[in-house]
């Protein structure tokens, strides 16, 4: 078996965490600029990631489209890292920013994940650094449990070069690690399951891509921001039991994900895990 190797990741590593970011959604334009609490959301999300005690330098990188200045400006006014790159390719955008920070560990979590929890991202990066030398990518979405939303993925600088150098597949570049945890034969790949044993990732949708996604979001944070910003996971769950009405405007889009338009060609992602009738 023929894994990534590559220099031994020291207990010191340093580790950048990459909020990818862009205006230029189709299906929500500007998606990551509407706002919450009064400021964008990807700068929400970008408060709560440097909440994470594990993290380390946090980023965001957009693209070098003229129509992304803005994210730019944004970053600058709010003190916040921010990388240009690639506008379609998300592998070399990634690759890239990872360099340009000097990364040993590279953490990648998607603008579209406003309130997602803190301690689950500590939870996954803990993993990783817990076996530090033992996997080459850890995540929380092969398979996934987690309530769609918390998106987590950790892998070495040296694997992340790999899959830049090798992945040829558009939806490779297009979704950054796929290259990587398509090919356990090639990188050694972990997961980490939600903890309580449960799987809400097809039935609990907290993710940012339709205008009913943000309904729900800007719902939830407005009802739980003032008491608690980092508002987690039980909270919103017990917020939806007393609330189930909240629930149910965007859940027409449970289990709506890329994998759906490439179900044939992903070789670990069965039917199961992806709403393949879902909305396009």
């Amino acid at each position: 078996m023929q894994h990534s190797k590559g220099c031994k990741i020291k207990t010191d590593a340093n580790i950048v965490t990459v909020i990818q970011t862009r205006t230029g959604s189709t299906r929500l334009p500007a998606k990551a600029l509407l706002p919450l609490g009064g400021k964008p959301g990807f700068v929400r999300m970008a408060e709560r990631v440097r909440r994470s005690s594990l993290a380390g330098s946090v980023v965001v990188a957009t693209t070098f489209d003229k129509e992304d200045d803005i994210v730019e400006q944004i970053c600058q006014r709010e003190s916040i890292p921010c990388f240009r790159g690639h506008p379609l390719d998300l592998l070399d955008r990634h690759y890239h920013a990872a360099q340009s920070y000097n990364a040993d560990i590279v953490v990648k979590i998607p603008s579209d994940c406003p309130i997602i929890d803190v301690s689950v991202i500590d939870r996954v990066i803990g993993f990783f650094v817990d076996n530090m030398g033992q996997f080459d990518y850890v995540s929380n979405l092969h398979p996934a449990t987690y309530p769609d939303g918390n998106d987590v993925e950790v892998f070495t600088a040296e694997a992340l070069a790999a899959a830049w150098k090798e992945a040829k597949k558009d939806f490779e570049r297009e979704h950054t690690t796929p290259y990587i945890w398509e090919n356990p034969e090639r990188f050694r790949v972990g997961n980490v399951a939600w903890e309580t044993g449960l799987d809400f990732s097809m039935s609990h949708r907290w993710v940012l891509d339709y205008e009913e996604d943000y309904l729900f979001i800007h719902t939830v944070y407005n009802a739980l921001s003032l008491k608690d910003p980092l508002f987690g996971i039980e909270n919103i769950l017990d917020f939806l039991n007393e609330n189930p009405s909240v629930g149910r405007l965007n859940e027409k889009y449970a289990g709506v994900n890329w994998y759906r338009h490439h179900i044939n060609e992903l070789r670990t992602v069965t039917p199961s895990q992806t709403n393949i009738q879902g909305v396009v």
